[in-house]
């Protein structure tokens, strides 16, 4: 009988794979705490929580009851004209949660589509108004997604190029790397002098997919203090920071300014099925709320505010709120930070940075970038002592599942150790 991973290679087109190259996928057939099992018996530490998702470990047994109940109560209603006590007791425990002035929430169903419904109604909003205010700014090198708007407000690069000719325009400033802040600052406040923005998007303290690159909470307060006094709106995309990444349950509870909308997904569910949100404050909520019917936010998916997703982001949410999940974040923050100083001088290592959860080592190799040669070597090293770390080009990172274990980190720590000792 054929293997899933021989099967897999007739039928399956993967994601961010050159399929030519990269031929033959793991097979994977069950997940338990930070394990993914293969159908070989191989356990793999998932020190990347399968691209940023899971929460508390696979297979999470709490999080599966109350789905698994869900599903016997209600799988799927339409949600134009109906709603559920699932969609309705979420976005009441956001709301305590999310940063001052969140008032509203609406769903869809993954991180891009979270942020496009941002867009569309930030846009919209200075539309209902009848203000032209059309202009998107964001940060150099950022990453929203891969749908359309979202591609359009992310840095150019290698993801977007073949459709550079079908993205609307968007201004770009400086990324506020250390030393460089007063000056993407001014950047910010140069172009929203010209009072023709419609909103700043961005990756609250940390850019995901640029390389996990990090910045300070001071700046970002600075962007959003000059977004008020321009009157621009603020768009936070928390899809990756959201829900404890970087040590407060969202990035932007670092700040005293709040923004006006945010961009939830990922980790939403614990890991367990796509679900996204975008939540705003009234004012936003106030300009689409007319007798006008042509005020109307015309967006949905078939399955926006899926019962089944709201019923594992609310369990998810009774795992995180726990005074354990908060120690085990902090146990992560308290090992990265140490193995950050047992590495820092090492001739192979260029950087190494942390924060909350994660921690990102870019190593000195000379050649940058997505595309690094070396890439899938590296991938490669630590699949072969079981672990899975996807390589941003030169740049490693871990952003382990909270439950993971001081004994688990000390493999992996070990395993990048041997690493940057080696020639690769």
């Amino acid at each position: 009988m054929s293997t899933i991973k021989e099967r897999d290679k007739e039928v399956i087109w993967h994601p961010y794979t050159p399929m030519k190259i990269w031929q033959e996928a793991i097979g994977i057939v069950k997940g338990q705490g930070v394990y993914l099992t293969d159908e070989d018996g191989n356990d793999y530490i998932d020190a990347i929580s399968s691209w940023w998702v899971n929460l508390h470990g696979h297979a999470h047994p709490y999080i599966a009851e109350k789905v698994s109940a869900q599903l016997r109560i209600l799988e799927h209603s339409i949600f134009a004209g109906f709603t559920h006590e699932p969609a309705v007791s979420l976005a009441e425990r956001l709301i305590k949660i999310l940063p001052t002035g969140i008032e509203k929430i609406f769903y869809s169903d993954n991180g891009s589509t979270a942020v496009e419904v941002a867009l569309k109604m930030a846009l919209q909003y200075w539309h209902n108004k009848g203000v032209n205010r059309k202009k998107i700014v964001a940060l150099e090198n950022a990453y929203h997604g891969d749908t359309f708007g979202a591609m359009a407000v992310s840095g150019r690069s290698i993801f977007t190029a073949p459709f550079q000719d079908f993205l609307f325009d968007v201004v770009f400033i400086p990324f506020p790397e250390k030393g460089n802040e007063e000056a993407s600052i001014n950047a910010l406040e140069k172009i929203l002098k010209l009072e023709d923005v419609a909103a700043f998007i961005v990756e609250p303290l940390l850019q995901g997919t640029a390389g996990m690159q990090m910045y300070s909470a001071k700046t970002l307060e600075q962007y959003f203090q000059l977004c008020k006094k321009y009157d621009t709106l603020i768009i936070a995309d928390e899809v990756m920071t959201g829900f404890g990444r970087t040590g407060n349950l969202f990035a932007c509870n670092n700040i005293n300014t709040s923004p006006d909308i945010i961009c939830l997904s990922k980790g939403i569910t614990g890991g367990t099925m796509a679900l996204g949100v975008t939540a705003c404050n009234r004012k936003i909520y106030d300009a689409f709320y007319d007798d006008d019917k042509l005020k109307t936010l015309f967006h949905g998916h078939s399955y926006t505010a899926n019962p089944l997703a709201c019923t594992a982001a609310l369990a998810s949410l009774d795992l995180l709120l726990t005074e354990t999940c908060e120690q085990q974040r902090k146990h992560i923050e308290q090992a990265h930070k140490k193995f950050a100083l047992s590495i820092e001088k090492n001739t192979a290592v260029k950087n190494v940075r942390c924060l909350g959860t994660v921690i990102a080592i870019e190593l000195a190799t000379g050649n940058e970038g997505y595309l690094y040669e070396q890439r899938d070597k590296i991938y490669t090293f630590f699949l072969e002592r079981k672990i899975l770390l996807r390589p941003l080009g030169n740049i490693i990172y871990l952003m382990p599942p909270y439950c993971i274990t001081g004994e688990q980190l000390e493999y992996v720590y070990a395993a990048i150790k041997e690493l940057i000792s080696s020639t690769f």
